[in-house]
């Protein structure tokens, strides 16, 4: 973690923790997100998670930098989307509705990143609002 500065913690679920951090190394000032997985079980389905997603590229997945141990723990490097997550955009709709331009934009970029997903043979299995969208597994 010696290449990254943490700015703080932006998650917590099943996978471990999640960290915005801005990178110390070459990129500059380039942000990005570090996920931390501590426990047996969660490095397990995080390897599976790199393998996965070191191999798609799309603009519309959250694009996979690299992976690393240290510590017993094991890191992934994401891209940050600093425009938030779904979620984030409704709640701060506060009620009022998106356009219906808005909604079919949204959808069809969903779409598009699930037929790259499809299209490898890989099912998503935790597709929700909020956070980006990760790859699951293959079938």
């Amino acid at each position: 973690m010696n290449n990254y500065e943490v700015i703080g913690q932006i998650g917590e679920g099943a996978f471990g923790k999640a960290f915005l951090v801005q990178d110390r190394g070459g990129g500059g000032d380039r942000r990005c997100v570090v996920k931390r997985s501590t426990s047996e079980r969660e490095k397990e389905a995080s390897k599976k998670e790199v393998t996965l997603l070191s191999k798609m590229r799309h603009p519309n997945i959250v694009s996979f930098i690299r992976s690393f141990h240290e510590r017993s723990s094991l890191y992934i490097v994401m891209e940050y989307c600093d425009g938030g997550d779904l979620m984030k955009k409704i709640s701060m709709q506060r009620g009022v509705f998106f356009t219906e331009e808005q909604v079919v934009d949204w959808f069809v970029q969903i779409c598009l990143g699930l037929k790259h997903i499809h299209d490898r043979k890989i099912l998503h299995r935790d597709i929700k609002a909020q956070g980006p969208v990760h790859v699951a597994q293959t079938y």
